[in-house]
């Protein structure tokens, strides 16, 4: 049991070490600058704080903490020649990308967790865990969406291109609407569970949180198996 264990430890350090080697440190210092910036223009502006306005402010570093590891991933392995060595494993797309995805999606959480943290002791009284959780939810779409696309063009900047025309594409069709029913509706991948309508009754607005977050959870699931099944192909990777 002990070397299981030990095995396990080694295995979890030596995928970090490739994860969130190289640019990751860049991403993480923007993503706390913006952060950062974005806390110091609502305490400037004395604009009304609570946790609907933290969550608008942690969703931004939220996505470009999980950019960097999904859209980079594989074109960084095939700069360091390791491809070829993953492919040779049985299994690989579950065994390799499957650990890789938790370990990102775990180690951002707890940084949402600091970062919601910081909040907390400069903005407003948040719960911290629950605020990181709700962002896990974005974090997943968008992150297992840009790993698909990833997997289809097989390069690091054409997926960054992709996946920001269809970010602002996203948000143009969503905030755009002169209705706000989309900004409202569970369709809304920005949805912001903390901020309550007032004309939406609670039990109305709680089963849309729900559908909401169903929605986010199949969606990335579903991105996740796709670009899963795609590196089945390796004869377009090595």
């Amino acid at each position: 049991m002990k070397k299981y264990i030990t095995l396990t430890v080694r295995v979890i350090r030596y995928n970090l070490k490739i994860i969130f080697a190289g640019k990751f440190f860049w991403f993480l210092l923007a993503a706390f600058a913006f952060f950062a910036f974005f806390m110091f223009q609502q305490a400037w502006n004395r604009a009304e704080t609570n946790e609907g306005s933290i969550y608008n402010l942690l969703l931004f570093p939220c996505l470009l903490l999980i950019f960097y590891p999904v859209v980079f991933g594989i074109q960084n392995d095939e700069d360091n020649r390791i491809l070829e060595i993953i492919f040779g494993i049985p299994n690989y797309r579950y065994k390799v990308w499957g650990l890789r995805m938790l370990i990102v999606y775990v180690a951002n959480y707890f940084i949402l967790v600091l970062f919601a943290y910081v909040a907390r002791l400069l903005l407003y009284p948040v719960n911290i865990f629950e605020m990181a959780a709700q962002l896990v939810f974005p974090m997943l779409f968008f992150g297992n969406f840009a790993f698909m696309f990833s997997t289809i063009t097989r390069s690091g900047n054409g997926t960054a291109v992709i996946v920001i025309v269809l970010g602002l594409v996203f948000s143009i069709f969503i905030f755009a609407n002169v209705s706000g029913s989309s900004e409202n509706s569970f369709w809304n991948v920005y949805l912001n569970p903390f901020s309550i309508p007032r004309d939406v009754h609670p039990m109305i607005w709680q089963n849309t949180i729900i559908k909401s977050r169903l929605f986010l959870l199949i969606g990335g699931i579903v991105f996740l198996m796709i670009g899963l099944l795609n590196l089945q192909k390796r004869e377009k990777f090595v």
